[in-house]
């Protein structure tokens, strides 16, 4: 007599079925990605653009709300992205960084920062800001971090208003040009690179 056998279909995520679980397991405000360890399912075909644009299976997502969704789903493992739902957990691929600074206003000395994807964080020790340049241009790529290990590429027009509200100050034995927000000094560049 044989015995029969069960198949289990397996079943790879898409963007439906994990904006599916995102919306169910929100019960207002950011969720709490950081508790959740579900089973990994593999990489989708999305993507974060450097200029913040979210792609899927090659076409930008054109849905704000659900661009917004997947993003209180967004969560770093060591430097791989993941979205994480309670039931499920995929990888992303991210050009750069997966948020993008698109703005800020000066808030009672702090510099109180606007994401393209509804954040707003205050600039200080619990969101630093930092600026890599690159080592063959010089160029430098100033981020400030969002939440957790997630940071935001801060846009060329909102560092250009950075430089024009910098200074000079001390910072690690040397003189530096930056900004201060929150009560602390965040370096762009030393001071002997402005002459």
């Amino acid at each position: 007599m044989a015995k029969s056998m069960s198949t289990q279909k397996i079943v790879t995520p898409s963007a439906e079925s994990i904006a599916k679980s995102a919306r169910a397991a929100q019960k207002g405000g950011l969720p709490p990605v950081h508790l959740w360890n579900p089973p990994h399912c593999g990489h989708i075909d999305m993507r974060i653009a450097r200029d913040g644009t979210w792609f899927y299976m090659g076409t930008p997502i054109g849905r704000p709300e659900l661009v917004r969704l997947f993003s209180t789903i967004l969560r770093k493992d060591g430097d791989d992205y993941v979205l994480v739902t309670p039931v499920e957990k995929v990888g992303i691929t991210v050009d750069d960084a997966p948020f993008v600074a698109v703005d800020f206003d000066v808030v009672e000395g702090a510099l109180v920062f606007e994401t393209n994807v509804g954040d707003s964080v205050k600039a200080g020790p619990d969101h630093p800001i930092r600026v890599v340049r690159d080592t063959d241009t010089g160029e430098p790529s100033p981020y400030v971090h969002i939440r957790a290990n997630l940071e935001a590429l801060i846009d060329r027009k909102s560092f250009y208003r950075l430089v024009d509200i910098g200074e000079k100050a001390p910072h690690d034995g040397d003189e530096w040009f930056g900004v201060r927000s929150g009560g602390v000094f965040f370096p762009i560049v030393p001071a002997s690179d402005l002459d």
